[in-house]
């Protein structure tokens, strides 16, 4: 037994290595998109609608693909699903860096679209940090690689930067050159997970559980009836995915007009700027502490903090719209709020869900949390544009409603080991 848990506890570390290092290196490329990406779009399309298009065309792309490769996951293992994924994203940012350099409108919205491929990857890469975690340290194993991402939201925005460096060097534009080192970086990104992610994490624990044979029924059965099945029956698993989606909805609908609703109110670029990046501060910063809490105090209680969080922002941008400081604060509990509530609720669903499914599962939860924040993006203009900010707030405020009644209704959390 001691030796079998060492060689277990070898693996998690190799695994968190490579997932670690392939998401710091994806996650940057990744973090094009929302910056430069839409940049480009306003460049190519010289339209400003059509620019806000090109971040629902990422959070569709990554829609898309979550449950596809949920079920390449369940099919071939993690090291096929994120490598192929990275893989794709890469493709899109080839796709841009011809948009970029020709002024290319088709390219552009299917480059966006591949490139939103990289975030469901990532997404999909803090699932198999919990495959061969302990019990204990599932949600902190989870968090981390989640953490670890911050280094693309913040570094990825910057790679005009370099791109001028390149674009100097090659005689692209600066736009095309910034998606090259994108291309480049997630194609790297894949290479490094196909070769290293050995042995597979989820293949080994299917192996060590003997799901391999359950895998082979669920084939036979369609994975995604047996998804539906599973979230019917598994009221621990509804539970997670309710709260991983409301926090993704309510985070998402008010993020993306209050940079809006700040230059309505004056505020310059820069002050918008401080204040998103304040938010993904927020969001990502103390990741690895909200792990730690959910494994040593529980996940309902480390998402009934989350709701806390979310109440006093929303009730703080509802009543105070008007004043920056305030909305600063706002928005960094908005991104705290959501980090107790996503790494938790993730790290909850990744614990109970069945090992037929779960590969399968962890695509679809993303894949609807994407599209219910491209949905809570896409709805949340018009919104502002007929009401006000104090109304967005006060509507995410109600969207939360359901998520605090089932934590308080739903008692203490039992979870068996799988391992």
């Amino acid at each position: 037994m001691p030796s079998t848990l060492t060689s277990a506890a070898t693996l998690q570390r190799r695994t968190m290595v490579v997932l670690v290092i392939t998401q710091v290196i994806g996650t940057v490329a990744v973090g094009v998109a929302p910056s430069i990406g839409v940049l480009l779009a306003g460049e190519v399309t010289d339209n400003e609608a059509w620019a806000g298009l090109a971040r629902t065309a990422s959070t569709l792309g990554a829609a898309l693909i979550g449950l596809p490769l949920g079920n390449l996951a369940a099919r071939s293992g993690r090291r096929v699903a994120l490598a192929a994924g990275w893989w794709g994203a890469a493709v899109g940012g080839a796709l841009l860096v011809a948009a970029a350099q020709w002024s290319l409108v088709g390219p552009l919205f299917v480059g966006l679209l591949l490139i939103g491929f990289g975030s469901a990857t990532a997404l999909q890469a803090r699932f198999a940090a919990t495959d061969l975690a302990a019990p204990q340290h599932e949600g902190r194993s989870l968090a981390l690689v989640v953490w670890v991402g911050t280094l693309g939201s913040v570094l990825g925005p910057n790679l005009g930067v370099p791109g001028e460096v390149v674009s100097r060097a090659t005689g692209l534009t600066v736009f095309a050159s910034a998606f090259l080192i994108t291309a480049i970086c997630l194609a790297l990104a894949g290479s490094l997970v196909y070769v290293f992610l050995r042995p597979d994490p989820l293949l080994v624990l299917e192996e060590s559980v003997g799901a391999h044979r359950v895998s082979q029924s669920s084939k036979r059965a369609g994975r995604i009836r047996l998804v539906l099945t599973e979230l019917r029956t598994n009221g621990y698993a509804r539970y997670a995915l309710i709260a991983i989606v409301t926090a993704q909805t309510v985070m998402v609908s008010v993020m993306t007009m209050t940079p809006v609703h700040v230059a309505h109110q004056g505020g310059s670029l820069t002050i918008i700027g401080v204040t998103i990046s304040l938010h993904i501060a927020g969001m990502y910063g103390l990741s690895p502490v909200v792990g730690i809490a959910a494994d040593r105090y529980g996940h309902r209680r480390t998402i009934a903090a989350g709701i806390l969080i979310f109440f006093a922002s929303l009730l703080i941008g509802a009543v105070i719209p008007n004043d920056t400081g305030w909305i600063m604060a706002s928005l960094i509990l908005l991104g705290l709020g959501w980090s107790c509530v996503n790494v938790s609720g993730s790290a909850l669903f990744a614990a109970v869900v069945s090992d037929a499914t779960r590969a399968s599962s962890q695509g679809g939860v993303d894949a609807l949390a994407n599209l219910c924040g491209a949905t809570a993006a896409f709805a949340a203009g018009p919104l502002l544009a007929v009401s006000s900010f104090t109304v967005l707030n006060i509507l995410a405020f109600i969207v939360l409603l359901p998520i605090t009644i089932l934590t308080v209704t739903i008692g203490r959390i039992t979870i068996a080991a799988r391992r």
